[in-house]
């Protein structure tokens, strides 16, 4: 959901999100709420903000009480409207120190108006260090139930030479400094400013990234195949490629076809994030997009709830 400068919290598709017959009812978000009853353990939250212009407001929102106050007060209303269970701050990022102590404020008014235990309070947040310190995460996760690590896009158009984008481990000699970003260093990090692993929830992509040019990490690509340089992980491997997995990375990629050098997240690298999760005791993963993803064997969903639950 977006929000206005002036705080408000707003349905972006009012007709989808309210009118449109869904399930013998009206609108997307009441037919969630339906799912609630087949599913007793089934939470629904609402998320507001995301990439690009979904954020674009945030930082002056954030920084003044009547904001905050309005913000946090119109948000709560959709929650209870739509019987759901929470709210989810995907602010895509508080950019200097002030604007993180703006969030920690922005939290804080969320909570008053959304008080645990009744209500799940969450944030999605980047994996990169120079995003993170930003903000005093030591006090920050007092107010939150979970963080969703966004640990993916470590590589793509902005850097030079092509990359894993969501990889589980650095590698010993990292060729760049997007090289140097990991699943396990994000959580490393996390961990050291004092945030409970059980707070953690790991972000798992279902797309992938492609460096047309190129067969290997570490090599200048020519471009990008795909939608502005992804694919979903559903149309992955892509046609004539050949899929490999870096178990040391653990990372999936395929080469040849119209993509290239292809990065992204396959049922085999699942199980290792699944697997690490377990033995960080995190709080779990989560999927950018769960549309995207496959059926049948190749679901990154199922293999994850497989291998969490040990089904």
């Amino acid at each position: 959901m977006p929000v206005k400068p002036d705080g408000t919290v707003y349905l972006s598709d009012e007709w989808a999100d309210t009118q449109i017959g869904v399930d013998g009812t009206q609108g997307c978000l009441r037919s969630l709420a339906l799912l609630k009853q087949q599913n007793r353990y089934l939470k629904l939250i609402l998320s507001v903000g995301g990439g690009g212009t979904g954020s674009q407001h945030f930082a002056e929102v954030a920084a003044e009480p009547m904001t905050r106050e309005t913000f946090s007060r119109t948000a709560r209303d959709l929650v209870v409207r739509f019987q759901l269970d929470g709210l989810d701050i995907d602010w895509e990022h508080p950019s200097d120190s002030q604007q993180g102590v703006n969030y920690i404020f922005l939290l804080d008014a969320v909570r008053r108006y959304l008080p645990a235990p009744h209500y799940i309070l969450t944030s999605a947040l980047p994996a990169g260090e120079w995003a993170l310190e930003n903000i005093n995460l030591s006090v920050a996760h007092h107010y939150l139930d979970y963080i969703n690590l966004m640990t993916y896009d470590f590589s793509g158009p902005w850097v030079d030479t092509c990359g894993h984008h969501a990889q589980l481990y650095s590698p010993a000699l990292p060729h760049s400094d997007a090289a140097r970003l990991s699943c396990d260093s994000a959580v490393t990090y996390l961990r050291n400013v004092g945030v409970p692993p059980s707070k953690i929830v790991l972000g798992i992509p279902a797309f992938g990234r492609s460096f047309l040019g190129v067969d290997r990490v570490t090599r200048k690509y020519t471009g990008h195949g795909g939608d502005e340089g992804t694919f979903e992980y559903r149309d992955l491997p892509r046609p004539e490629a050949q899929e490999h997995v870096d178990r040391e990375a653990g990372a999936a990629f395929c080469i040849g076809g119209d993509g290239g050098f292809v990065s992204y997240d396959n049922p085999t690298t699942v199980v290792m994030k699944a697997t690490y999760a377990t033995q960080n005791e995190l709080g779990g993963l989560f999927f950018w997009t769960g549309t995207a993803d496959a059926p049948g064997p190749r679901s990154l969903v199922e293999t994850a709830f497989k291998t969490l639950h040990n089904c």
